[in-house]
């Protein structure tokens, strides 16, 4: 997977859902230009993002991230992620749709092209011969350089990829679900098989489950000071059983909590590079430690094994 044409720089792709939400814009330079200074190259970001927060609308971090390639001036160097249809509404992939959103982003990010555009959810009320058609139209344009299926099933991705070859198009080539040491189930082994055997690289969002990877929360107490706090609560239960492994190899290996739970997705069939965010500049040490660790056999297996199997 590491030549995978997406892929560029350190195995790490930052997450842009923070920026313009938890990180204002000029701790959003900084985080980037610290990411870009140890040769991170590829920002994953979505039209939604931040749409949840009071006062926004969505494309708050499409706009901070544009403004920094505009004001770095190395819109060449940077691969640039964005998704389309986080609702997943009826309609949402039709082909005018995806090129109508395209145009926004491309306008939030100062940007003629974008690496890599995603369908952030599926949408099943437009047939997947539209929806191949449609992204396919948007490559020929040059606007879009690789398509991505985010949250999508085994079902899903594999009928893209039988249609898309039918009619001597491109199929999805990268794939964007949730995965990590506490939840495994939206990247089954299924789809493992079917991302391997079509050369479709997999960026796993959430690679720190939320922030409970990085071993700060081992209370619900713990939560109350965290905008994540409710999304990390659901994780408790099973995260529970991953916490003592990780903390027996983190003092093993001298290395952080984070740096470990990335290493071990680094070290699965299939994955590209994980996505993690970082809302300061001082969060990014542990994600870009991750790409330097080497993790044993005996290590992996372990933590495979605690909780949930993969």
């Amino acid at each position: 997977m590491a030549d995978h044409p997406s892929i560029s720089g350190i195995p790490l792709v930052l997450g842009g859902n923070v920026f313009g939400w938890t990180a204002d814009e000029e701790t959003s330079f900084a985080v980037f230009d610290k990411f870009y200074e140890h040769g991170g190259r590829m920002i994953d970001t979505a039209q939604v993002y931040s749409a949840w927060v009071d006062g926004n609308q969505g494309g708050e971090s499409e706009t901070v991230i544009g403004k920094w390639l505009d004001s770095r001036n190395i819109r060449k160097d940077m691969r640039i992620a964005t998704k389309t249809n986080a609702g997943g509404d009826a309609g949402g992939l039709a082909p005018a749709k995806i090129a109508e959103e395209l145009e926004k982003s491309l306008e939030r990010l100062k940007t003629d092209y974008v690496d890599l555009y995603y369908a952030h959810r599926d949408d099943t009320s437009t047939p997947m011969e539209e929806i191949v058609e449609g992204f396919n139209t948007l490559l020929d344009t040059g606007k879009i350089k690789e398509i991505g299926a985010s949250n999508f099933d085994y079902d899903r991705l594999t009928i893209n990829i039988n249609i898309a070859q039918r009619k001597s198009m491109k199929p999805f080539t990268v794939l964007q679900n949730e995965y990590n040491l506490v939840e495994r189930n939206a990247f089954s082994k299924q789809l493992k098989t079917v991302c391997r055997n079509n050369e479709i690289a997999m960026f796993p969002y959430f690679g720190l489950a939320s922030g409970f990877l990085t071993g700060k929360y081992r209370q619900k107490s713990d939560l109350k000071d965290s905008q994540r706090g409710s999304m990390i609560e659901n994780l408790f239960d099973k995260g529970q059983k991953i916490l003592p492994v990780l903390d027996e190899i983190v003092e093993e290996i001298e290395a952080s909590h984070a740096a470990v739970a990335l290493a071990w997705l680094l070290a699965q069939p299939a994955i590209a590079a994980p996505i993690a965010s970082a809302r300061t500049p001082e969060q990014l040490d542990d994600l870009l430690e991750a790409t330097r660790l080497n993790l044993t056999e005996n290590q992996i297996t372990r933590l495979s094994e605690a909780g949930q199997s993969s």
